[in-house]
């Protein structure tokens, strides 16, 4: 069938679908393959129109992944498609030309493959699809105008810039601060900023290409900041993800810093010079028993939310704290912004440094980091949001508490994507809470996998 009035898109979907069946070693491209390649190809289109007919699309792709891998297995042969399939597809090329569009895009495509009778439609109108709604919801679609114009703001990183240097009153003169980039977002607008402010400044990782973010460097691979540090004798190190919305930091001795830390060290100087609201500082269940620890010694309350900085800022806004994160260096600065920003982050520690006089290694021993273990349990699906209603994992869960009395803890949450329970334990013997967590996973997948 000639393609050439299809979309680029629409093109990629009918591709897919010929993947997906020399992937499964089929050769009869069926109406199926067309709609889990269209799921595939058009996510965002997907997406909107599945969420506006309230069909699960992870349950929708299950349901097509079952039908395809229940289709025949072939050795040899070129794909061509089903009668069904040719069907949809000119089908799919009259709607365009009902529609009054030039080409045709995915919602004609799928538009076509509810309407033409075959096993895919038979599977959408089982998860609750009708014609009218599914004409309503492409015609819903945002097009032309309605999604949007592009705008171009040629001052965008000396505005950034200047707002970043605005959050911090003091420059940072005579610091040698060394800077990874990541290959990622921070690559002009770390270094302008810590110029413009005084700073000796030197980057790594500032190259971006479009494919290097991230990769073997950042904030997500601090080996190299570390080494660099020492090398060049900088008073400390900063490294950012990709992104950009979150950094952590090596001291001058090359020894890394979280966001615990760098957490505990701002808020500690925000409490003595008054800025500390409600003497609160917000972290996650995840951060270190060393923070919470240090909380207590120097009398700074921190109350712990889910995983995860939406639930941070949530508890922020709602009790008006003004300081929260998480260990990865995830930091919300909320008189400055509702968000993690790195740069804003990494500025607010480097304050600190040079209005109290401390070394980096100083203003980071506030806390005490805990070996911490985690391991994963695999349990059946059901099972995974159930684990403390059973008494013997509650009751050993209790006795591992029990027995660290305060210096050591035990955390199990559910995975929010797989079958697994995470298990995290936090003790002063790294070797003792490897044992005792592996144990602990070992008894959850025996009674819940």
């Amino acid at each position: 069938m000639n393609l050439n009035n299809f979309t680029i898109k629409s093109q990629e979907a009918v591709q897919q679908a010929v993947q997906l069946v020399q992937k499964n070693n089929q050769q009869v491209i069926e109406p199926v393959h067309l709609l889990k390649a269209v799921i595939m190809t058009g996510e965002s289109v997907t997406n909107f129109l599945f969420q506006k007919l309230g069909v699960n699309i992870q349950n929708l792709n299950m349901v097509l992944d079952r039908q395809i891998e229940s289709y025949p297995k072939v050795s040899g042969g070129e794909p061509y498609l089903s009668s069904e399939s040719n069907a949809v597809l000119q089908k799919a090329i009259d709607y365009s030309g009902k529609m009054g569009d030039q080409y045709v895009s995915l919602e004609h495509i799928i538009l076509a493959l509810f309407t033409v009778k075959s096993t895919a439609s038979q599977i959408l109108k089982d998860a609750g699809v009708t014609e009218n709604e599914l004409k309503k919801a492409i015609e819903e679609l945002p097009t032309h105008g309605k999604v949007g114009y592009v705008s171009a703001n040629h001052n965008a990183v000396e505005d950034y810039v200047a707002f970043a240097v605005s959050t911090i009153d003091c420059r940072l003169d005579g610091m040698k601060i060394a800077v990874d980039c990541a290959n990622g977002a921070s690559y002009e607008t770390a270094f302008k900023a810590l110029n413009k402010l005084g700073a000796n400044v030197e980057a790594i990782h500032n190259t971006p290409d479009g494919v290097n973010i991230n990769h073997m460097c950042g904030s997500t691979h601090m080996e190299s900041l570390q080494a660099y540090v020492t090398s060049i004798g900088a008073d400390i190190g900063i490294a950012f993800d990709g992104d950009a919305d979150r950094m952590l930091a090596v001291d001058e001795n090359g020894k890394l810093i979280d966001g615990d830390q760098i957490m505990a060290a701002c808020a500690k100087f925000m409490r003595d010079n008054g800025t500390l609201k409600q003497n609160t500082l917000v972290a996650t269940v995840m951060s270190n028993l060393g923070l919470f620890m240090a909380g207590e010694k120097i009398g700074i309350n921190i109350p712990r939310t889910k995983v995860g900085d939406r639930y941070v800022l949530e508890e922020m806004l709602a009790k008006g704290y003004n300081i929260g994160g998480e260990q990865s260096g995830h930091i919300i600065f909320l008189d400055h912004n509702t968000t993690g920003d790195g740069l804003v982050s990494a500025l607010q520690f480097l304050s600190v440094l040079k209005k109290t006089g401390m070394k980096a290694s100083e203003a980071a021993s506030i806390v005490t980091v805990m070996p911490q273990v985690l391991r994963n349990a695999v349990v059946k699906l059901e099972n995974k949001n159930s684990y403390m209603e059973n008494e013997e994992i509650a009751a050993a869960c209790k006795a591992l508490e029990d027995e660290f009395a305060g210096e050591g803890r035990v955390l199990i949450r559910p995975s929010g994507t797989e079958p697994l329970v995470r298990v995290m334990i936090e003790g002063k013997d790294e070797e003792y809470i490897t044992k005792k967590a592996e144990e602990l996973a070992e008894l959850i997948e025996k009674i819940l996998g």
